[in-house]
């Protein structure tokens, strides 16, 4: 699930799993990191010893683990041996138990710990804007630390880090970009990259460098691979002798080694990876997906007839600003003498291997909306951060109970806005900077954003949209920028200030009116020194020295030269004008200025003598 992946800490996962008797205690922890388990025994000693344990047919197998020293150690610790295993492989994944001796492997069966090991992986999924598609950070399983961030890159280089795993953008086909993605603090054990080939109104093409994508497609994970997937899957019902069920895409999945995933009941079925499927008697409803496309899920459909239970979402990937208002649906099918009791919503949040399912009830800033027929809308107003969750649907039946399923429900993420300057907040006149409206997820691709410079919005004559290109920049660019989205604009990011320094003995506009106040000072002050010393020569030359040195050295005559005024007292104002003769576009979507004789600047703010605090 989205909001639910991978943490560490420090140079490993370090999870200290207590065990209780008969409770499997799962643990996913990333491929290459390193992890510690604590003995989950109901008495633990420290002369016990770790074993796996796996079923042979009906055979429980418990079989003492083999310590390198180096790569897999456990030593005793307060009485609870912890075992570490270094630089985790997917061979080490398994079930794991501690004991003092091997007879009646079932106790040991009772206190075991679950290890997976998964891998990243960007993971590619149709979009329902245009020709494009989304990315997500993904594992095989929901990892039991939370991550601090997601990191992504293009190309090898470093683009940005968030909370959320999934790609701020909507991505279009283009073969020479490559994207990938690592876990802040395992920088080094990145996701392999994927290249988005091509994209149709029906299919889309992605090339893998190698890892568990690959394996799907070939027998080797090491090699790259390209794929082509379908955008929609659908249940497709024949019924001649007896009811055939075909996993039907949008575009013809010619490779042999295409797999498929079959859900009954919402339950998946590990029995059969084929396109095609019988209709069990004891089924109600049946959905399918193309092995490693689980997050593009077909719709569930009746075996037998149209009145069965099933739930289906409108979107099960929804990104929303913070502060705005969402709307999450569902459709729904009964038994037509089967009325349900109760429609119901739940949020479903996890920390860890803590998984939480809250009621969601109909109140303050949460609506429910069921006046359509078989069509449920949970509504959400004024969005927050935590509201960002998984949302299911349900039917309780009449007996009570709750329709239940594995597949997944709607993923909600809430995202702020933030300005984000690449390459640096603090850049030198020349340089181009691009400015970026960031978001936590990718909002729809006909957003309009609006760009604020000091709070005064900025006059772009095309759609703005969330990047903003100053090439080059100068110092009239340099101040507090924001963004906001046009259709929401009262939901605006924070200031964030932009520094330009001028080049090194060039002449700026600013740099010159500084100077030109300089001068403004110190040339009546010479000519007044001047004027003096003519009068007193003649009286007295230690004074003349004197007074000359105290003209010429007055201390800090000014603080400050401003291109504004601010509320000082005895400030002095002047207009000094240089010359320019360039045409320097301020912003990339704005056309040049016509070159000028004159550039006025007709404000100087020069502070009278005072001594700093």
């Amino acid at each position: 699930m989205l909001l639910a992946e991978a943490g560490c800490v420090f140079m490993g996962f370090i999870l200290y799993i207590s065990g209780v008797q008969g409770q499997t205690n799962s643990i996913c922890a990333l491929k290459g990191s390193s992890v510690d388990l604590l003995c989950s025994a109901k008495h633990p000693t420290s002369s016990m010893k770790w074993y796996t344990a796996h079923w042979n047919g009906s055979t429980l197998v418990q079989n003492e683990l083999s310590v390198d020293g180096n790569r897999i150690t456990y030593e005793p610790e307060e009485n609870h041996p912890a075992l570490t295993i270094n630089d985790l492989r997917e061979s080490d994944a398994n079930f794991y138990c501690c004991r003092e001796n091997t007879d009646q492997p079932q106790l040991c069966w009772d206190n075991k710990i679950q290890l997976i090991v998964s891998d990243l992986q960007v993971k590619v999924i149709p979009a329902t804007e245009g020709q494009t598609v989304t990315l997500m950070c993904s594992t095989s399983c929901p990892l039991t630390e939370t991550p601090a961030a997601y990191i992504w890159y293009k190309n090898g280089e470093f683009l940005y880090q968030d909370w959320s795993p999934w790609y701020q953008q909507l991505v279009s086909s283009e073969e020479a970009v490559r994207y990938s993605c690592a876990i802040k603090g395992y920088e080094d054990l990145r996701a392999p990259e994927v290249s988005v080939d091509s994209i149709t109104s029906t299919c889309f093409t992605v090339t893998y460098a190698k890892g568990r994508m690959c394996s799907y497609k070939q027998t080797s994970e090491d090699e790259p691979c390209s794929i082509t997937y379908p955008r929609e899957v659908h249940v497709q019902k024949t019924a001649e002798n007896h009811v055939t069920l075909t996993c039907h895409t949008s575009c013809p999945l010619t490779d042999s080694q295409t797999a498929y995933r079959w859900y009954h009941d919402g339950y998946i079925n590990i029995k059969t990876e084929s396109q095609q499927s019988d209709s069990p008697s004891s089924v109600e409803n049946i959905s399918c997906a193309v092995k490693g496309l689980e997050d593009l899920l077909s719709a569930e459909v009746c075996t037998k007839d149209q009145n069965c239970w099933t739930v289906n979402y409108i979107s099960r990937r929804i990104c929303a600003l913070q502060g705005s208002s969402v709307n999450i649906s569902s459709e729904y099918s009964y038994p037509y003498h089967q009325l349900p009791q109760s429609k119901s919503w739940f949020k479903i949040t996890r920390s860890g291997k803590e998984e939480v399912k809250e009621l969601i009830e109909a109140a303050g800033h949460v609506e429910y909306y069921d006046n359509m027929k078989n069509h449920h809308i949970l509504r959400i107003n004024n969005l927050k951060k935590n509201d960002s969750a998984e949302y299911t649907f349900r039917l309780q039946r009449q007996n009570g109970e709750w329709k239940q399923s594995d597949s997944p429900g709607v993923t909600l993420v809430v995202t702020g806005l933030e300005v984000k300057f690449t390459p640096s907040a603090v850049v030198t006149e020349g340089q181009r900077v691009t400015l970026t409206c960031s978001t936590s997820c990718p909002l729809t691709d006909n957003t309009n954003y609006i760009w604020y410079l000091n709070s005064r919005p900025l006059t772009l004559p095309e759609n703005q949209n969330k990047h903003l290109v100053l090439d080059p920049v100068s110092s009239q660019h340099a101040g507090n920028y924001s963004c906001a989205v046009k259709t929401h604009n009262n939901i605006s990011s924070r200031e964030k200030t932009l520094t330009v320094h001028s080049k090194t003995g060039k002449w700026t506009p600013a740099a010159a009116a500084g100077v030109g106040a300089v001068l403004l000072v110190i040339i009546p002050l010479t000519v007044f020194c001047w004027i003096r010393r003519k009068r007193t020569s003649s009286q007295s030359p230690r004074i003349e020295t004197s007074d000359n040195l105290e003209q010429l050295n007055p201390g800090r005559v000014y603080d400050e030269i401003s291109a504004q005024p601010t509320e000082q007292d005895d400030l002095h104002y002047s207009e000094v004008c240089f010359h320019q003769n360039h045409a320097d576009p301020l912003y990339s979507t704005v056309q040049p200025h016509q070159p000028q004789e004159e550039v006025p600047y007709a404000v100087v703010n020069i502070r009278p003598n005072t001594t700093p605090e």
